[in-house]
C-alpha cells in the first residue's frame, strides 16, 4: 500500500492542523474538529461552550498536546487549563459563556432617582443620600445626571436654594451629542482650512466641566496672547493655536500634563471644553508641538511670557518686578543615550542630567526659565541672564535678585550693582563673627499683616574681588547677621549680604527666607504638572571642543587634602613627644636632658615621611590639566533637545499660574475657613467637578457645575463662580462670555 500524505483536502480548505492527528476548520458558518480525518465536533456561530468542549477533549483524550490544542484554537494555555478545569468540575455547564454586565435588574429606577433627587437637594452629602436610599454613591451621581428627573421637580426643605432652569435648560440632551464638524476636518486635510473656531453644543453631565473655571486666569497669564505673536498660527489644520494650547493647559491642569496623558481623557468629553467635536490626541498633539518647535521661537515664548508676566502687578498691587528669585533646576534623566552628569541636590549623587536657570517673583510664580550650558555654574549662568532679564523688566528700575551660595563671586555682586541689579544672597565661606553688641530687634509686616521678628546685626563688610592676585581690590557689600541656634544646643551666625542700602533690615531678612518659595515652587510643579518630565528624547552631539573640568583633578586633590592633613597630625605628634623628650623626669635632679640625633630622629622620623608623601601628592597634583577637551574625555557625548521642552515648559509655567491664582481666589473671595490649608485640594475638586453647558442665552456660555460633597465647599465654589463670573471673560476664540454658576445655589 502507498503512504498517503495528511488531510490534503483539509489543508486545502483552510483548516488548522493541531498536532499529527486532528485539524480545526473554522469559517463564517461555524467550526468542525477532525480527527484521523473524521469529523468528530461541529459547532454553529455563537455555540462557544461546544468549541471549548472540543478544545478540551482533544487533550483529555489524548489527540494532541496542550500547546498544540492552544495554538490551533488561537487561546493561551491558561485558558485551556481553565476549560479544563471547569469542564471536570461543573460539567459541559461550566463551559457555557458567562454574561458579563450586572446580573440583576438596574437600582436605579425612575422612581429611585427622584427620591435620591429629594435627598441631595435638601444638602445632604453623597454618603447621607446613599445611606438613605439604600443605594452606593456611585448610584447618587448617576441618578443626579438623570435628565429624567428636572431639579425643579425634586422636593427641597430649601426651594431658595435651587437654581430656576429655564425650559431650554431642561431640555439639555443627555449624553450629549458632539457637534458634527465632518466637513471643517474635510477641508482641514486638503489644507483649505486655517483653524476650526470653537463651537459650543448644550449638553448635561460635562464630565470635566470644571476646568471652565480656569479659562479665565489662563488669559490672565498672556499664553495666548504670547504664542499669537511670536508664532502667529500653526500651519493649516483643525486644530489651531489657542485650541492646542487651551487642550495642553486643561489637561496639565487635571493632573495630565504630558502628551501620553491624553489616553486618560475621552476625547469626545474633552473636546467640549474646546468647542471641538473631540480633543486632539497623541499622535496630533505631538505632532503640533513639532510644527511649534520647527520655528525655534521657544526662547521668544518664556521672554514674552515673562514680560507679561512682569508687567502685571501682584494681588496686593505690589510690583512683580521689584524682586526676583533665581534657582537652578536639576532634571534627572533614565533613558539610555549618553548625557552628561550633574549633581543632584534632591538625589544627593551625581546623574545623567540637564539644567535650567529658572526666576521667579516674590510670590513663588515661574517668571523665566532658560537652558543652562552643560557644566555652567550659577555664577556665570546670572552674568548671562541679566541682559534678558533687563528686557523682561522693561525699564531701568533696580530690581532685587535673591539666589543661594551657587551664584557666590564678588565680582558678579559688583557687576550686578553697576548694572542696576540688588544683591541678595548668603555669606559663603567662613568670616569671623560680629560682635553681641551690634544685634538689636527688627520686625517686618508680611502679605498677610502677621509681623515677623528677628535679633538682626546691621554692618557693612569688605569682601575681596580676586583672591589670586592679592590686588586689595575689595567690594563693600552690606551684610546682615542673624545668630541660630544648632543641634547640641549651640549657636552660630549666619549672615546675609546686599547691595540695597536703603531696604529695612527686617524686610531684607524676609525676603531672603522667601527664597523657599521657589523650592515649594519646583517641589508643587514635580507633583502636579510633571516638572520632571523630558517631553523629548531627540539628542544632538555635544561639542567635543568644548573645556570641561578634568575629574581626575578633583580626585588628586583630595588625595593632596588627606596628605595635609597626616603630615599636620604628625607634626603635632612630633612636636608632643620632642616635649616629652626634652623634659626632665619629674623629681629628677638633673637640669638638663641630652638628646642624641638617633632619638630625634626616631622622633622625627613619621614626620619626615608624612612630608615626602605630601610633596609627591602635590607634584601629582600638579602635573594632571585641570581641564580637558570633552572629546578626550568623554568621546560621543549628547545633548538633549531643549526646543520641544521649552515649549512644553511654558505651557506648565501658564498651567502652574493658572492654578496659583484659583488657589488665592478660593483663599481671599470666598470665605471659606479652611482656604489657608485646602486652597488648592478644593481648587484641584472645582476644577474636576462635572456639569452642564448652555449656549441658549445669546453671547453667553452659562457652566452650572454639580455640587460638591459638602455644603461649605459648594458654597465656597459658588463664591468663586460669581467672582469669575464679575470678570466677564470671554471664551478665546469667540465672542461669548463665560457665566458660571453652582446647582442648588441661587
Amino acid at each position: 500500500m502507498t503512504t498517503q500524505t495528511d488531510f490534503p483536502v483539509l489543508a486545502d480548505l483552510g483548516a488548522r492542523l493541531i498536532g499529527d492527528r486532528a485539524a480545526l476548520l473554522e469559517n463564517v458558518a461555524g467550526g468542525k474538529v477532525f480527527i484521523n480525518g473524521q469529523l468528530a465536533f461541529v459547532w454553529e456561530p455563537g455555540q462557544d461552550g461546544i468549541r471549548r468542549f472540543a478544545a478540551s477533549q482533544l487533550v483529555d483524550t489524548g489527540v494532541a498536546q496542550v500547546n498544540e490544542v492552544a495554538a490551533g484554537f488561537g487561546i493561551n494555555t491558561e485558558s485551556l487549563r481553565r476549560w479544563r478545569k471547569s469542564l471536570e468540575n461543573t460539567g459541559l455547564m461550566g463551559l457555557a459563556p458567562v454574561k458579563k454586565g450586572p446580573k440583576r435588574p438596574s437600582l436605579l429606577t425612575q422612581e429611585k432617582a427622584v427620591e435620591i433627587h429629594t435627598h441631595r437637594a435638601g444638602g445632604a452629602s453623597l454618603r447621607a443620600t446613599a445611606a438613605a436610599t439604600g443605594v452606593s454613591t456611585d448610584t447618587v451621581r448617576r441618578a443626579m445626571a438623570m435628565i429624567e428627573t428636572p431639579l425643579d421637580q425634586a422636593a427641597t426643605t430649601d426651594p431658595a436654594a435651587v437654581v430656576e432652569k429655564s425650559p431650554a435648560q431642561q431640555e439639555l440632551p443627555l449624553p450629549p451629542a458632539p457637534m458634527d464638524r465632518s466637513g471643517e476636518r474635510a477641508a482641514a486635510r486638503a489644507g483649505l482650512l486655517q483653524s476650526a473656531a470653537p463651537v459650543f453644543a448644550p449638553a448635561t453631565g460635562a464630565r470635566h466641566a470644571g476646568l471652565f473655571l480656569a479659562i479665565p486666569a489662563l488669559e490672565a497669564t498672556g499664553l495666548l496672547s504670547c504664542a499669537k505673536t511670536v508664532y502667529s498660527a500653526l500651519p493649516n489644520g483643525f486644530y489651531g493655536l489657542e485650541t492646542v494650547l487651551i487642550d495642553a493647559v486643561l489637561r496639565a491642569l487635571a493632573g495630565e500634563s504630558r502628551a501620553e496623558g491624553a489616553t486618560r481623557f475621552d476625547p469626545v468629553e474633552l473636546g467640549r471644553l474646546l468647542g471641538m467635536d473631540r480633543a486632539p490626541e497623541v499622535k496630533t498633539i505631538r505632532r503640533k508641538i513639532d510644527q511649534l518647535a520647527q520655528a525655534g521661537k521657544a526662547g521668544d515664548l518664556i521672554a514674552a511670557l515673562a514680560a507679561h508676566h512682569l508687567k502685571s502687578t501682584g494681588p496686593g498691587g505690589e510690583d512683580l518686578a521689584a524682586i526676583l528669585y533665581v534657582d537652578g533646576h536639576v532634571r534627572a534623566y533614565q533613558g539610555t543615550k549618553k548625557i552628561g552628569k550633574l549633581y543632584s541636590t534632591r538625589l544627593k549623587f551625581p546623574v545623567p542630567a540637564t539644567e535650567e536657570t529658572w526666576v521667579s517673583d516674590a510670590n513663588g510664580a515661574p517668571v523665566f526659565v532658560v537652558m543652562a550650558a552643560p557644566g555652567a555654574s550659577l555664577a556665570g549662568e546670572l552674568r548671562d541672564l541679566l541682559p534678558e532679564l533687563r528686557v523682561a523688566v522693561g525699564d531701568e528700575r533696580r530690581v532685587l535678585v535673591g539666589f543661594d551660595r551657587g551664584g557666590w563671586s564678588p565680582t558678579l555682586f559688583k557687576h550686578m550693582d553697576e548694572n542696576g541689579f540688588d544683591v541678595l544672597t548668603w555669606r559663603k565661606g567662613e568670616t569671623a563673627d560680629i560682635k553681641e553688641e551690634h544685634f538689636h530687634d527688627v520686625s517686618h509686616t508680611d502679605e498677610h499683616g502677621e509681623v515677623k521678628t528677628w535679633v538682626v546685626a546691621d554692618t557693612l563688610v569688605d569682601l575681596p574681588l580676586n583672591t589670586t592676585k592679592k590686588n586689595g581690590e575689595v567690594f563693600q557689600i552690606r551684610q546682615l547677621s542673624r545668630i541660630v541656634a544648632t543641634t547640641g544646643g549651640e549657636t552660630r551666625q549666619i549672615h546675609i549680604l546686599t547691595t540695597d542700602r536703603t531696604l529695612p533690615a527686617g524686610e531684607v531678612v524676609y525676603r531672603m527666607g522667601n527664597r523657599w518659595r521657589q523650592e515649594n515652587q519646583f517641589r508643587y510643579a514635580r507633583m502636579h504638572f510633571d516638572l520632571e518630565s523630558h517631553d523629548s528624547y531627540a539628542s544632538t552631539d555635544d561639542d567635543e571642543e568644548r573645556i570641561v573640568p578634568n575629574p581626575a583633578k578633583a580626585k588628586s586633590y583630595q588625595k593632596v587634602v588627606a596628605a595635609r592633613n597626616a603630615h599636620a597630625e604628625a607634626a603635632a605628634i612630633a612636636d608632643i613627644n620632642l616635649m616629652a623628650l626634652k623634659t626632665p623626669a619629674e623629681g629628677s635632679k638633673e637640669l638638663s636632658v641630652t638628646v642624641t640625633s638617633a632619638m630625634h630622629n626616631q622622633i622625627t622620623a613619621p614626620l619626615w615621611e608624612a612630608e615626602n608623601a605630601l610633596i609627591a601628592a602635590e607634584k601629582a597634583h600638579k602635573k594632571i590639566p585641570a581641564k580637558l577637551r570633552l572629546g578626550d574625555l568623554s568621546p560621543g557625548q549628547q545633548v538633549l533637545d531643549t526646543e520641544t521642552k521649552m515649549i512644553h515648559t511654558g505651557i506648565r509655567m501658564a498651567a502652574y499660574n493658572t492654578a496659583m491664582t484659583l488657589a488665592r481666589e478660593i483663599r481671599t473671595n470666598t470665605g471659606y475657613r479652611r482656604a489657608n490649608q485646602e486652597a488648592h485640594a478644593l481648587m484641584r475638586q472645582i476644577l474636576n467637578q462635572p456639569g452642564d453647558i448652555d449656549t441658549t442665552k445669546r453671547g453667553h456660555l452659562t457652566i452650572t457645575l454639580e455640587p460638591l460633597p459638602t455644603q461649605t465647599k459648594t458654597m465656597a465654589a459658588a463664591k468663586l463662580c460669581e467672582h469669575l463670573t464679575a470678570t466677564k471673560t470671554c471664551y478665546p476664540g469667540t465672542t461669548l462670555i463665560l457665566h458660571y454658576k453652582i446647582k442648588n445655589n441661587a
